[in-house]
């Protein structure tokens, strides 16, 4: 589970990185940008990325279980 959390907190925030490099990239001076709408969008793009990662899962976490969940068996 802390893999989990970890891989999908970093793609999350690569993601909330990426968004707000493409909307204030689309602006032709720093100082037009919008920075509500950068800050709504970035956010907004975390949320889905973490809802993303849950609901499909994360390709670099390997979901078998792991030594201490052997315990279990």
């Amino acid at each position: 589970m802390k893999k989990f959390i970890k891989c999908a907190v970093i793609r999350m925030i690569k993601t909330m990185c990426q968004t707000a490099i493409g909307i204030i990239g689309a602006s032709t001076l720093i100082s037009e940008v919008d920075w509500i709408t950068c800050a709504s969008a970035v956010g907004m793009a975390g949320i889905l990325s973490i809802l993303t990662s849950i609901v499909g899962g994360l390709p670099e976490v390997d979901y078998d279980l792991d030594e201490e969940d052997e315990d279990y068996e």
